[in-house]
């Protein structure tokens, strides 16, 4: 997988830019992918706070992850505009029968591909080895375009679940 991802951010947008990433619950198909492309950028050309454009960015990653990116620099995103932004992923998550919202299931990199696994799997996982230290994990609690480029995919030990997990045991 090319984890090139950084290439597809606006070079334009400043590092505090606010970011979301919603996961999906599963990988998306190639034309349900082009029908988000779609409706991704439809809400980013018409995204206001309060009657002002927002500066904003959206894109979908790896064919599961949906990315939102706000530069407040210019306009700042506002409860309402916020809102905004949820209700389009509420719409995506009905639309194609995917859950964007579950914090509990972590994605990582594995065998080639995403794959998920639920937090109170995590321990067990890394015990038996279909996860270890190093393996890459998806960071989707980055809160900002710097944090986003530097601490998206990340290796397991390196992310704040070495906090809340086995690591001795994993080695």
């Amino acid at each position: 997988m090319n984890f090139d991802y950084r290439d597809t951010i606006p070079a334009d947008f400043h590092d505090t830019s606010r970011v979301w990433v919603y996961q999906a619950s599963r990988l998306f198909t190639i034309p349900e992918a082009l029908q988000i492309e779609v409706i991704l950028k439809d809400f980013t050309s018409n995204w206001q706070s309060h009657g002002t454009p927002v500066k904003g960015y959206a894109n979908l990653l790896f064919g599961q992850f949906i990315i939102l990116m706000a530069d407040e620099t210019a306009t700042g995103v506002s409860g309402c505009s916020t809102d905004s932004s949820v209700r389009v992923i509420k719409n995506i998550e009905e639309q194609f029968g995917v859950n964007l919202f579950d914090r509990q299931m972590l994605a990582f990199f594995v065998k080639d591909k995403v794959q998920l696994l639920p937090f109170g799997q995590l321990n067990y996982a890394l015990e038996n080895n279909y996860i270890t230290p190093s393996t890459l994990y998806f960071n989707n609690l980055v809160a900002n375009k710097k944090e986003f480029t530097e601490k998206w995919i990340i290796p397991v030990k390196d992310s704040w679940l070495s906090t809340r997990i086995k690591l001795e045991k994993a080695n």
